[in-house]
């Protein structure tokens, strides 16, 4: 399986270029699904321990279904799989760029959820313009284990997030066990107290904020996505979420910038606007760096070829 690695913010993708399954020519949605049903292990043996870390996100690259498109992606992690990743598309691009199958300028992607419209700034440097994004509830009380009532809002970017604004605990490197087990405590009051998006969607993101100490940065965040692992880049759907919810409250206009810092320190430049129907559409801006072009090798008699998670 050939497969090339980069980090967006730090967050690292492993994008398949070959070896992957054959799953048609369908949509990526349908694609997804059969890969999910199908063909998980190409999954589980791609990015498990030992192979990983928990917080690769893989990126399987698929020809397009339309001529006007540069590629096609199915996302997934050490959970299962991803609607859309916003770090990953940075990624992707960026490994395109890298293979001289992409050049400067604007570029679609076809993902699960839709196309996805991107630019290659330079060659480390891209802008994703996300899926419509919106807020379904804001200012949702919910009561969790040692924590007491937290309030967050529910919105999606492209997953589905509860953006807490107050971070239970402060946000930074040395306090991510902590900050890991106050996201997980969040995440199971949600399920227990059957608190969902739309159409009972699970929601398998927690993100939290607290105001940045750095100049001309807008706050500060820490994600745990749905395997357990957290984000370390700012996190471009999270971004996307947290846009739809200073819209939904009147507190960002259309083109003005939101600096989102991750907990390792990295950054991400949001904006949005709004598409023909009226929909708020974030734009992600990052850079992703590739770091390893490699073939993984699946050894007969191997009893962790499929990962050990």
């Amino acid at each position: 399986m050939h497969v090339i690695d980069s980090h967006t913010g730090g967050q690292p993708t492993r994008v398949i270029l070959e070896g992957g399954p054959e799953l048609g020519q369908g949509p990526m949605s349908e694609r997804k699904k059969i890969f999910a049903e199908q063909f998980d292990d190409f999954r589980t043996k791609s990015i498990l321990e030992p192979k990983c870390t928990d917080a690769m996100v893989g990126a399987l690259l698929c020809e397009p279904v339309s001529s006007a498109s540069t590629a096609g992606v199915i996302f997934f992690n050490n959970d299962g799989y991803l609607d859309m990743c916003g770090h990953g598309t940075i990624g992707l691009l960026a490994t395109l760029a890298h293979l001289g199958r992409a050049d400067i300028g604007e570029h679609l992607i076809e993902t699960s959820v839709g196309k996805v419209k991107t630019e290659l700034l330079s060659r480390n440097r891209v802008s994703v313009e996300n899926v419509p994004s919106y807020c379904l509830h804001n200012n949702v009380a919910l009561e969790v284990e040692s924590l007491g009532t937290i309030t967050g809002h529910i919105a999606w970017g492209g997953n589905w997030f509860f953006l807490v604004d107050k971070s239970p605990v402060s946000i930074s490197r040395r306090n991510i066990p902590a900050l890991t087990d106050a996201a997980k405590k969040v995440r199971q009051a949600l399920a227990r107290q059957s608190v969902t998006g739309s159409d009972e969607a699970e929601i398998d993101h927690i993100e939290f904020f607290e105001e940045s100490s750095e100049s001309g940065v807008n706050s500060r965040n820490f994600v745990l996505c749905p395997g357990l692992a957290y984000d370390r880049s700012p996190c471009g759907t999270g971004t996307s979420a947290k846009i739809a919810c200073l819209v939904s409250s009147g507190k960002l206009l259309p083109g003005v910038h939101w600096i989102q810092e991750g907990v390792t320190g990295t950054r991400f430049i949001g904006t949005y606007d709004y598409d023909e129907n009226g929909k708020i559409r974030p734009r992600i801006t990052g850079e992703a760096y590739i770091y390893a072009d490699t073939n993984l090798i699946f050894q007969a008699g191997d009893p962790l070829q499929h990962g050990a998670g």
